[in-house]
């Protein structure tokens, strides 16, 4: 029987009413206990590494998961990590980054209702987490909510309140989960002996969205404060005014300061093109930016953490982010 390592870091499966909202407050043991079937599956063992709402997690707190990952990485089979839906995507992307080539799983997953409720999706998400943790053949980062399983560079969360919040964006969902089978659509994923794990994160990237009519006031106040930007451009990508307007001139005066940018698509599947109309392509051939292309806004995030936390030279920067990892990136 497996042996599987669930860390607990809050949400709202482990929320309950405070009459202020909803907060934080059910132990990892507690959680176990309304799911006394994930016993039938594995063994189970657990760590309550924090009990924060996912809206207080950022860089700091998914080091410090990784880095209980790679204390207790030689002791289990594989791991679950339960987790608030307001960022696991960005959780599940940041762990994909700082833990490469895993042969054994590390599977994420949470609720949008307490799992302490009657009517929850908790237990079943829950359950269906350990399964796939469970499994002959399971590796890598991934993500398993509402009987999908998902890749954690492809997911991202498009309901508020519905059970079926995630999907997975310009890339199959890698199985699914159905009245307890676990049935596989991809291939696993390439993995090593032994996984590579990554201990540094460059948090001062800032995302700056652009709407009709904006002005560049925003990018030279922020220039000093921030390591990298990524602009969330229209369509298939461009600035306002092309190669020659005031964007582009505020995109120069980054990249002579050694800033790195990244241009990704505000539109949700599809990516990038930056090539394909002029205001992309006065850009793309004038200035060394990045292009997201079709990866997710959670993955081009923390990826560039990831990058910027290993390196500034602009050529190694462009190589790390090009490359990739978990099919975060397909050119």
């Amino acid at each position: 029987m497996k042996h599987i390592l669930m860390l607990a870091t809050g949400g709202t499966i482990a929320s309950r009413e405070t009459g202020q909202g909803l907060a934080p407050a059910i132990t990892s043991r507690e959680i176990l206990g309304y799911v006394p079937a994930i016993g039938e599956l594995c063994r189970v063992e657990t760590i309550q590494l924090m009990n924060l709402d996912s809206s207080n997690l950022g860089p700091s707190h998914w080091l410090r998961m990784a880095r209980a990952i790679e204390e207790h990485y030689d002791r289990y089979d594989g791991f679950v990590v339960t987790h608030g839906t307001d960022t696991m995507a960005y959780t599940a992307a940041a762990l994909s980054y700082l833990i490469q080539f895993s042969p054994k799983p590390i599977v994420l997953t949470g609720s949008q209702k307490s799992i302490c409720l009657e009517n929850t999706d908790a237990r079943m998400n829950l359950y269906n987490a350990f399964l796939y943790a469970a499994a002959e053949g399971s590796r890598g980062v991934s993500l398993v909510f509402d009987g999908k399983v998902i890749l954690g560079t492809r997911a991202r969360k498009e309901r508020t309140k519905s059970f079926n919040a995630f999907s997975s964006v310009d890339y199959p969902e890698i199985g699914v989960i159905r009245d307890g089978r676990l049935i596989r659509y991809l291939p696993a994923l390439d993995a090593k002996e032994s996984p590579d794990f990554y201990h540094t994160l460059e948090d001062r990237v800032l995302l700056l969205t652009l709407i009709p009519g904006m002005g560049t006031e925003a990018l030279a106040a922020l220039e000093d404060s921030y390591q990298a930007v990524i602009l969330q451009s229209f369509g298939v990508g461009g600035l306002p005014g092309g190669g020659s307007g005031p964007f582009a001139q505020a995109v120069e005066r980054w990249l002579q300061a050694g800033k790195t940018i990244v241009m990704l698509t505000q539109v949700p599947y599809e990516g990038s093109d930056m090539a394909v109309y002029q205001v992309g392509y006065q850009v793309k051939e004038k200035y060394r930016l990045l292009e997201g292309y079709n990866m997710t806004l959670e993955a081009a995030v923390t990826k560039l953490m990831w990058v910027l936390g290993r390196t500034r030279d602009p050529e190694q920067v462009e190589a790390l982010f090009y490359r990739p990892v978990q099919w975060d990136i397909i050119r």
